[in-house]
């Protein structure tokens, strides 16, 4: 009986492996042609025969984003809204999510649902409120609205996905620290924050992802071109007389290759974390 088994598990691997790739590459296509395009010459872009590669490759496209002074201006602005929302919507975050995963309170249910609720909501029918309550506060077409903006849909994202890492630690560790002499911060410190460290670097990883990427919410907020932030920027490329597709692939591809660095630099820790965080909700 376990012959017939183990022969046949050889053509399901086989399967399983062709649709992972099918759908890798699928992933990837999209990446790969934004590079090929931002290295082709103006005639192959726009040649009827598309090229999978560019015949005659060329950083014409990538010396003209980088002359551009408002590109690296637009880089500094995402780099600061990213950069203070992740170190305040992390720690936040984590704090709240410990409150929901490990005491009992008044209220708790609620807590729960308007977090859900709230990234239920479509970001598109929050634009003019969150503009005009920015309006009045004096922080609309600013760098600091636009954090404010992102913690409000963060959070709840965050939160969200710590309370799972966090509720996946078993609440005995806590209590055999305690018992050894550990008060209850200490043992949160010592037990708890160590165990959850995947989870975390994969949480400020995603909320990374999500503020540097944004684009509906700076698009109202910021009127300036000196406070564009890269997304916003990159539309510059886009007129009434044509789109730049040189341009605006090769700056997409400058700006997506931080990211990418970044993400897998961290992706040990963030496979470890979507992993403890499925243990339990």
């Amino acid at each position: 009986m376990s012959a017939p088994a183990r022969t046949g598990a050889g053509p399901r691997r086989t399967v399983w492996t062709a649709a992972g790739l099918a759908v890798a590459l699928v992933w990837i296509f999209p990446v790969y042609w934004m590079a090929a395009t931002a290295l082709k010459p103006g005639p192959d872009i726009h040649a009827a025969v598309p090229q999978l590669w560019p015949a005659r490759p060329t950083l014409q496209h990538f010396g003209k984003v980088a002359s551009d002074p408002l590109f690296w201006d637009a880089v500094g602005n995402s780099a600061l809204v990213t950069g203070v929302t992740v170190l305040l919507a992390v720690p936040v975050a984590f704090v709240s999510a410990l409150a929901l995963a490990r005491f009992r309170f008044r209220g708790r249910g609620v807590y729960v649902t308007v977090v859900m609720l709230v990234q239920m909501v479509p970001h598109v029918a929050l634009v003019i409120p969150i503009f005009l309550t920015l309006s009045d506060a004096g922080l609309s077409d600013s760098v600091t609205g636009l954090v404010v903006t992102y913690l409000a849909f963060i959070l709840p994202f965050a939160v969200w996905t710590l309370r799972g890492f966090i509720a996946s630690v078993p609440r005995e560790l806590d209590e055999a620290a305690m018992v050894d002499g550990c008060s209850r911060m200490q043992a949160l410190w010592r037990i708890v924050l160590p165990l959850t460290l995947p989870g975390l670097i994969a949480t400020t990883v995603y909320s990374m992802v999500l503020a540097w990427n944004e684009y509906l919410f700076a698009y109202f907020l910021l009127g300036s071109p000196d406070k564009h932030t890269v997304p916003l920027w990159l539309t510059h490329f886009v007129t009434s007389e044509g789109t730049d597709y040189g341009a605006l692939m090769a700056g997409s591809t400058m700006v997506a290759v931080p990211v990418v660095v970044f993400f897998m630099l961290v992706q040990r820790h963030i496979a470890g974390g979507l992993t403890a965080g499925a243990v339990k909700g």
